[in-house]
């Protein structure tokens, strides 16, 4: 009887609840049926409202009930359409133009740059963007929780019966529907943070610190966790361009965006007791990284109160099918408006087809409790180097009921007991196991905490080694290992011969990231393909080990490598390493030799170098992101400058070391975000080694036979065409992120993206070196700069890239290649 009364009340609240929600969705066209985009829909005498998408398609959803919807565009006739239940999808809505319309020109749907009152407005915003919001106080700190998810999608009753689900059904109780795009959607991850952000404008510094981390799950998988902090990336709507997934948007409310964007007045309202004008904005032109939207401005302030932006569909952004942002702010008085909400929202998909389906990862911040004016010392805001607590990833349920500024829905709270559950059921398992090794290019076993790998260097080939078979792995207890150790076996099934390396490393202070390693390698490598090698000493070209190459790949040399030393960052991003290592290096076959003479008649010759050094490095990253706080951290991006300065001594006699030498080399690089004219990417490296020395420890200029880019590396030269031992090296490389291409109508449908690029070498080689040289290498420096310039397509079926080289001079030189083709797989956004 019980059950049934119950089940009676919520029959009879079931209406209550349905009409407490307005859920609206359809398609807009005009009387010759072609398809409007970016109309503003929105129901009556509310600020509840989108923009149609590029195909005049909607979906609008209130909490509350709403009966009449209003559909307006500049150049037609302004629709109000009566909503007789509270549900109401797949309308067809039919505008009419409209004739008496003088206010605005139209022509071919952009709206006019003169006597626009919506221009008027924007300019107004520009003169007061830096006098709004935080930055009118000296000091600031305020509150923040923060919530990440992420959602399947588009789940229909077909997808829901699939065998891939079959002993996993339980998921679908977890299911809601998106109120912005009416999709359902399954909950699969959730992490929440709340954090105290301090600021101080006037000395442009930042800090801010956690105090509870929570997550449902999946916190040992770095590339998740990876994932899930690029969806961290800060923004700011009124910057000229919005960073979104390593692209440049162009913000509505950029100072460029009047020749990007339409401005369209469309209404005024009070939001609260401010009063505020309502401006639509839609793209001029498709492909670009545009948004579409509308915004709430103050009259007074003309600050921000409300803004909603959708990325173009056809923006060039790949796996990505939709972005929304919405962001609100509050008054504190009568000229301060603070941002106190942001919702971030992105589909990933493999098509940007609108039945695709695919998974949302969705972001959003809440700000309380803001006080200004505060002063902190300046070490208050020094970032320490590596600070963890995991006291914070353990907040019990009593800290996050009393610190969340939101409450978690249903399904959202549902998800945390969901994937405990989930991860009990061995299908579930092994998927999850597939996923993560073929993106993180290891095996995981559980058993002996163990990684197998890395499983893509498993076959290789060159000239000397025939096909190449190799084996390892490296010990594997979580994220945050205090020390680690790697080693492989290989076997080259043409010289019948075995190689290994082996190395170790633990971290002895956290505080200040010192790190003991050591390792020894002997193996075959292809010497001279990098200006500044790696200190790993497991690490091997890709030239040493490509499937493919072309031109001779005989010149391989033996080494045996040996290594101690210590790293240790006493700033944040800023790096010191003092390495010892002790190599012997011979020919790896009797077609090339590394032959040098050893007395002053020069008759008599050595085929064997044998060489201890000591190297000092500093290595700078300022603005470099990490994530792991044990010996092995992983870079989010590489967007950071990078600047090395590294010495080397060759120590004589030590270990019967041959020579002493000093070598001094020096690296800088750092990628530009050159708003919507793409990313330029200048490398510049130097170096002069002082003393005389064989041929294997100078300053090769690195070639590239490979079919594949190798960064840094010289696409039309073979291994050993210019030796050195001072050099200078710059690369410079333009991605315009399909800017050009996007203009060209029938091209620009396969978001292709443009390159260009030139490199170029300066060196020389001094006499005492050329005298010592016996190899059947012959000496040459490119002292009247060497270079090359090169045309790529990037973005080829999403993962491909393409490269067109040709060779600027020494066209004379035996065995010239004039022209090359190098191709690259890789995953962007």
């Amino acid at each position: 009887m019980k059950i049934k009364i119950q089940f009676i009340v919520l029959f009879l609240l079931l209406p209550l609840i349905s009409w407490a929600q307005t859920k609206v969705s359809g398609k807009i066209t005009d009387t010759n049926n072609e398809e409007v985009p970016y109309a503003s829909v929105y129901f009556k005498n509310s600020t509840d409202g989108v923009v149609a998408n590029e195909y005049g398609k909607f979906y609008l959803e209130s909490d509350k009930s709403y009966s009449i919807l209003v559909v307006s565009f500049v150049g037609y006739k302004t629709l109000e359409i009566p909503l007789t239940k509270n549900v109401n999808y797949d309308l067809s809505i039919v505008l009419e133009p409209d004739n008496l319309l003088s206010e605005v020109k139209i022509f071919t749907g952009k709206t006019s740059k003169k006597n626009n009152p919506a221009l008027d407005i924007l300019k107004k915003i520009w003169e007061r963007k830096r006098k709004n919001g935080l930055h009118m106080f000296a000091q600031y700190e305020f509150d923040k929780y923060e919530k990440v998810e992420f959602d399947l999608n588009s789940i229909d009753s077909t997808y829901q019966n699939k065998k891939l689900f079959k002993g996993m059904e339980f998921i679908f109780q977890q299911m809601d529907t998106s109120k912005i795009t009416g999709k359902t959607y399954l909950p699969i991850f959730v992490n929440e943070n709340i954090a105290q952000v301090y600021g101080d404008n006037k000395n442009k510094r930042k800090k801010e610190k956690s105090l509870g981390n929570k997550n449902s799950g999946f916190d040992t998988n770095q590339h998740i966790i990876a994932f899930v902090k690029d969806l961290y990336a800060d923004y700011n709507i009124y910057d000229n361009y919005i960073k979104i997934f390593d692209k440049d948007f162009v913000s509505p409310l950029s100072r460029t965006g009047i020749n990007v964007y339409n401005y369209v007045l469309a209404d005024s309202a009070f939001i609260g007791d401010k009063w505020c004008y309502n401006i639509v904005y839609y793209p001029r032109r498709k492909g670009e990284l545009t948004f579409k939207g509308d915004f709430w401005v103050n009259d007074s302030t003309f600050a921000i109160k409300k803004i909603a932006m959708e990325a173009s569909k056809d923006a060039n952004i790949n796996w990505v099918k939709d972005i929304y942002i919405e962001q609100e702010f509050d008054v504190v008085n009568d000229s301060v408006f603070l941002l106190t909400r942001d919702h971030f929202m992105s589909d990933f998909a493999l098509s940007k087809k609108e039945q695709s389906k695919g998974v949302y990862g969705k972001r959003t911040s809440i700000y309380k409790n803001h006080k200004f004016d505060i002063k902190h010392p300046e070490q208050f805001y020094t970032e320490k180097v590596n600070q963890f607590d995991e006291s914070i990833y353990t907040r019990d349920d009593d800290f996050w009921q009393s610190y969340r500024f939101e409450p978690l829905s249903k399904d959202e709270l549902g998800v945390y007991k969901m994937l405990d559950t989930l991860k009990t059921v061995p299908k579930f398992r092994m998927l999850f196991d597939l996923t993560s090794t073929i993106l993180g290019n290891y095996y995981y076993i559980d058993k002996y905490n163990f990684d197998y790998g890395p499983l893509f260097s498993t076959f290789g080939y060159n000239d000397i080694e025939g096909i190449r078979l190799r084996a390892g792995g490296r010990t594997y207890f979580g994220p945050n290992d205090k020390w680690r150790l790697e080693g492989y076996g290989a076997y080259g099934l043409k010289d019948n011969q075995f190689k290994y390396g082996i190395s170790g490393k633990i971290l002895l202070d956290n505080d200040t990231r010192l790190i003991l390693y050591a390792g020894n390698r002997r193996d075959i490598e292809q010497i001279g393909v990098s200006l500044t090698e790696s200190k790993d000493v497991l690490g091997r070209s890709f030239a040493s080990s490509s499937l493919f190459a072309s031109g001779d790949n005989t010149k391989l040399t033996k080494i045996n490598l040996s290594t101690l030393g210590f790293e240790i960052e006493p700033l944040k991003n800023l790096k010191f390493e003092t390495t010892f290592s002790y190599r012997t290096l011979r020919p790896a076959s009797d077609l090339f030799n590394l032959n040098y003479y050893i007395d002053e008649t020069r008759t008599e010759t050595s085929n064997e170098t044998k060489q201890s050094e000591i190297m000092a490095s500093i290595e700078y990253t300022p603005k470099r992101k990490t994530i792991g706080y044990g010996v092995d951290r992983k870079d989010i991006d590489n967007k950071y400058l990078r600047v090395y300065l590294r010495y080397t001594q060759g120590l004589k006699g030590v270990f019967d070391s041959n020579f002493k030498y000093e070598k001094l080399q020096f690296y800088v690089s750092k990628p530009l975000l050159l708003g919507g004219f793409g990313t330029l990417t200048p490398i510049l490296e130097a170096g002069k080694t002082y003393g005389y020395v064989p041929l294997g420890l100078l300053n090769i200029v690195p070639g590239n036979q490979s079919w594949f880019n190798i960064q840094n590396t010289f696409a039309n030269l073979n291994y050993y065409e210019f030796v050195t031992d001072q050099y200078v090296s710059m690369h410079l490389e333009h991605n315009f992120g399909g800017r050009l291409f996007s203009r060209i109508p029938w091209i620009r449908d396969f978001n292709l993206r443009e390159i260009v690029g030139v490199r170029g070498m300066y060196g020389k080689i001094s006499q005492g070196n050329i005298d010592m040289n016996a190899s059947s290498i012959n000496y040459r420096a490119p002292e009247d700069i060497y270079y090359e310039y090169y045309f790529g397509i990037g973005n080829i079926f999403k993962i491909f890239r393409l490269d067109f080289s040709w060779r600027g001079n020494y066209l004379d030189m035996p065995d010239a290649r004039k022209f090359a083709v190098r191709g690259s797989f890789a995953i962007y956004f």
